[in-house]
């Protein structure tokens, strides 16, 4: 075996994030906004789980779920943010194999919760709006804990397979991931040992797995809108709807930047497009939902403004 072959099969121990180096110029604006972001992210996610848990008045199914969702972003923001901060002003790209490996699968898990999640959360509208009689009967506190228990169980279970076929597979080629994170498709166009059974995997669990609550929450707000169209003054109608117009706006965000990111033909896919999508998908949607929430929700921007005054009075005295 020639050297430069024995070169190309030696082990990758690590991998280096390129980021966004075709914006050399723009290192350190990248820098800056994304900190803003990502502490903003923290901020206003960290404040609507504490308002919640804080108040009695809030302890209701939709802002259990709320809380959850507060929780995820978090964690999407921090499984990603700060190594891309690193990259940008520090210039330290390099991430070890392990690392990279187990930031992919957190990251696929991340995802998979949400879906489930959102879904939850249409299903708990539909029982508001839908069944008002019997919504503390069936959204009681067990239904709401095994929904959210089976979501993150089920969404830990998910990536598995990708873990352990990409953390088995051979990088021969290069080394440089062209992402601000490890992404999964980044990492395939690296494997030099096949995608196959990765590929067959993915378009297997998809639909079953994406499509599924898909469908789910397009069923539920069928019977929600029904609902609010046979309301006949037009005043309860715009409040019956305000009840779940903040979720519907996350849940279109979401679906629209992550079927752009991963449902995209491969004829369509543009590296420098899918950097793009991820970034309003990883970070611009966690910044949004507190505001959404918050703004759109009347009982809980109350609360927010109550919770806020309080601190800074207790602040001046």
């Amino acid at each position: 075996m020639g050297e430069i072959e024995k070169m190309n099969h030696t082990k990758v121990t690590e991998f280096i994030i390129l980021g966004f180096y075709e914006l050399p110029e723009m290192q350190l604006f990248l820098f800056l906004l994304f900190l803003i972001i990502y502490l903003m992210c923290l901020t206003g996610n960290l404040l609507i789980i504490f308002t919640v848990c804080s108040d009695s008045h809030l302890h209701s199914p939709m802002f259990f779920f709320l809380t959850n969702l507060s929780f995820l972003e978090i964690c999407y923001v921090t499984i990603t943010v700060p190594k891309l901060l690193a990259v940008l002003i520090a210039q330290n790209k390099t991430i070890s194999f392990m690392q990279c490996m187990i930031q992919m699968y957190l990251f696929l898990t991340c995802t998979d919760v949400e879906f489930y999640l959102l879904t939850a959360m249409a299903y708990d509208r539909y029982v508001a709006i839908c069944k008002p009689l019997h919504y503390t009967i069936i959204m009681n506190k067990k239904v709401c804990i095994i929904l959210v228990i089976v979501s993150w169980t089920v969404s830990f279970l998910n990536p598995l397979p990708h873990f352990t076929l990409i953390s088995q597979s051979s990088f021969c080629s290069t080394n440089e991931i062209n992402h601000f994170f490890c992404d999964m498709t980044a990492l395939m166009s690296l494997s030099c040992s096949g995608t196959y059974v990765i590929e067959t995997i993915t378009y297997i669990e998809g639909p079953l797995l994406v499509f599924t609550p898909l469908i789910l929450t397009i069923i539920s707000y069928v019977y929600i809108i029904s609902a609010i169209l046979k309301i006949q003054s037009a005043k309860g109608r715009q409040k019956t709807f305000s009840t779940c117009s903040s979720h519907l706006t996350v849940v279109l965000l979401f679906y629209v930047t992550s079927f752009g990111v991963y449902m995209r033909p491969k004829s369509a896919y543009s590296m420098d497009l899918n950097k793009l999508l991820t970034v309003v998908y990883i970070t611009v949607i966690p910044l949004l939902n507190p505001l959404i929430y918050s703004l759109r929700n009347k009982e809980l921007k109350e609360t927010l403004l109550k919770t806020t005054r309080r601190t800074i009075f207790s602040q001046n005295y």
